[in-house]
């Protein structure tokens, strides 16, 4: 995923696509060399905000790159022009993987792209992309989706969670880290993740579970069930139950499946351990296991993310998967 082209036109809102130039249009082959290969596109210069730009090609361009990034659209009571509509749905019809920020999804949705699927945007325009779109599944409470080749975020802060889980996907946690480090903002944020988003640990302290997380983390090769977390925390299932909705946005054991997997994408990130090995230090028991678990949450085998990942990020890859 080398070439990232961004959508433009008049109406859109500068500070998401602003955010998406600074993480893919900035130079950082000092990180991983080739960076992004990055373009504006848009029909003729277009007013964004206060400030006018210049894209470098038109929008039939979106076609040639194997990520498009539609940022914001400011009104959303008035239906994006339909050249731009036309030109997403054919870059994902030609194989790009295509991501909206914030409203940007409302560009995605008169595309047909999410139809069928789950997708969030900004809060305060949820209801109306569900008024709109009915074959949509759009959950307000969640910072982004990824349903593969088509990804969903919701409103401003949320659009570089999305930014830094591209660049996750394309290079490595060791990499977008580095890049969040650079930008001064955390690699992860609290709030519930998409089904196929591993869900951030909550920080410590100023909720009733701080305790309960990294008593989890340290014990994640054994076998936990919710009656042994409820007991560690000193409340009833449900009581637990009720709280792990509240913090993290999912269920107890839902929870803890994206931690292993998440410890998972670590260990085949950064060792050599074998699947076998992965499987019992992240408590899946079996490699036959974690394969099942790790394809339907990842998308691919375990064998096939570590050589992606491997060969991606390199050495600049290290030892966390996005905790630290």
């Amino acid at each position: 995923m080398t070439t990232v082209a961004l959508a433009l036109t008049d109406g859109m809102l500068h500070f998401e696509l602003s955010l998406a130039i600074e993480v893919f249009g900035t130079d950082l082959t000092h990180l991983v060399d080739p960076w992004y290969d990055f373009a504006l596109c848009g029909p003729s210069a277009v007013q964004v905000g206060c400030f006018r730009l210049e894209p470098d090609h038109g929008l039939d361009h979106l076609r040639r790159a194997d990520t498009v990034i539609v940022p914001g659209w400011a009104d959303v009571d008035v239906e994006p022009p339909a050249d731009l509509v036309e030109a997403v749905r054919a870059a994902h019809e030609a194989g790009a993987r295509v991501a909206s920020l914030c409203t940007g999804a409302f560009v995605l949705a008169a595309a047909g792209l999410l139809d069928g699927r789950r997708a969030t945007t900004h809060w305060a325009h949820t209801d109306e992309l569900t008024r709109r779109h009915p074959r949509i599944t759009v959950d307000p409470d969640i910072l982004y989706v990824d349903n593969g080749s088509v990804l969903t975020s919701a409103g401003k802060a949320a659009a570089m969670d999305l930014c830094l889980h591209l660049v996750r996907l394309d290079h490595g946690s060791g990499v977008a880290n580095t890049v969040a480090r650079r930008l001064v903002v955390p690699p992860h944020r609290e709030g519930g993740q998409a089904q196929y988003v591993t869900t951030p640990v909550p920080g410590p302290g100023g909720h009733p579970l701080a305790d309960l997380f990294p008593w989890v983390l340290e014990r994640l090769d054994r076998t936990l069930t919710v009656e042994d977390l409820a007991r560690q925390a000193g409340m009833s299932s449900r009581h637990l139950g009720r709280h792990f909705r509240s913090v993290t946005g999912t269920t107890p054991l839902q929870w803890l499946l994206t931690q292993r997997i998440r410890r998972a994408q670590e260990l085949l990130e950064t060792s050599d351990d074998t699947v076998e090995t992965v499987a019992a230090a992240t408590g899946m028991g079996t490699a036959t296991t974690l394969r099942r678990h790790f394809a339907r949450t990842v998308g691919v085998p375990p064998d096939s993310y570590r050589r992606t990942f491997r060969t991606r990020s390199g050495p600049a890859v290290t030892g966390s998967a996005g905790l630290s």
